[in-house]
């Protein structure tokens, strides 16, 4: 069997063979540790029952490690130049299929259907590039696929921000939105050095546990949403101030916000970062009541 593709020599080979130069815009950074590549994998659970969906594969260092874990692996590849390395560098596994294609305009849930009928389970297992991050991970929760659990590293300040609890700087709308579908837990942290070429960032694991119904109830995802997005406009005004400034176009609001924050108990001299999620979900299914 062929050396694992993620040691540094390995790599090197690879790249070397193929005249691969990265791709700054494409956010591509490869990594040479075989071991966290082990450890990712584990983290994300995976059994001979399960589909795995991957995200940028590079030149398949991650693919090779979860081909061998998983019942199948789909991976989107943006990057028409990695086409044939990935064809060369992944063709000991016969569970491996590659799209050629952007994740974020990719109809994901018709590629499960076809891809994944067999499947006890779906996972996403994937080393995002940083720059499309926070969209790809929206677009996986808003679209309500059908997936266990998502596993990507990130950057770590990203990751910090998506399980921040209330009351922390890095607590924010990004934080509410990841938690209302899933519960997050950062994994483990990754070392900038153990990429080629190196970020200027650490990177972390962060594990989303796909919950079975949203965090809170509320009359209108939509709504709510937009107040969680208006609370946290300028994070040092209160949360009275944010809201009668940027949730409503017309200062007719203005009563009207007030009245639901006495109704729904909450004190609107508070910043928005210290409301959980229910006292969101609270407050958005008073003042939706009354739109």
């Amino acid at each position: 069997m062929n050396k694992e593709i993620a040691t540094p020599n390995r790599t090197k080979e690879i790249l070397q063979k193929y005249g691969f130069s990265f791709k700054k815009s494409l956010g591509q950074n490869f990594l040479i540790d075989p071991n966290i590549l082990h450890r990712i994998a584990d983290h994300a659970g995976i059994t001979d029952q399960t589909g795995v969906i991957e995200i940028g594969p590079g030149i398949g260092a991650l693919t090779e490690q979860l081909a061998k874990r998983a019942k199948k692996v789909v991976a989107f590849e943006i990057d028409q130049r990695l086409l044939p390395i990935l064809d060369d560098t992944l063709s000991p596994y016969e569970n491996i299929k590659v799209i050629h294609q952007d994740v974020l305009k990719a109809d994901v849930a018709a590629v499960i259907n076809e891809e994944f009928q067999d499947c006890d389970e779906i996972k996403v297992v994937a080393n995002l590039p940083y720059y499309v991050t926070t969209p790809i991970i929206m677009k996986l929760l808003e679209e309500k696929l059908p997936l266990n659990s998502i596993v990507v590293m990130l950057q770590k300040e990203v990751a910090d921000r998506m399980a921040a609890a209330p009351a922390n700087k890095d607590y924010g709308s990004l934080s509410i939105a990841v938690q209302f579908y899933t519960e997050p837990k950062t994994v483990m942290t990754v070392p900038k050095t153990v990429f080629v070429p190196q970020p200027n960032v650490d990177s972390a694991v962060i594990r989303l546990a796909l919950r079975d119904g949203p965090a809170v109830s509320v009359d209108n995802e939509t709504f709510f949403f937009q107040l969680v997005k208006a609370s946290f406009a300028q994070r040092r005004k209160t949360l009275q101030n944010n809201l009668i400034n940027n949730l409503f176009a017309e200062k007719a609001g203005k009563q009207m916000i007030e009245d639901a924050l006495e109704t729904a108990g909450i004190d609107g001299r508070r910043r928005g970062e210290t409301l959980s999620i229910k006292e969101f979900g609270h407050l958005a299914n008073i003042l939706f009541a009354k739109l």
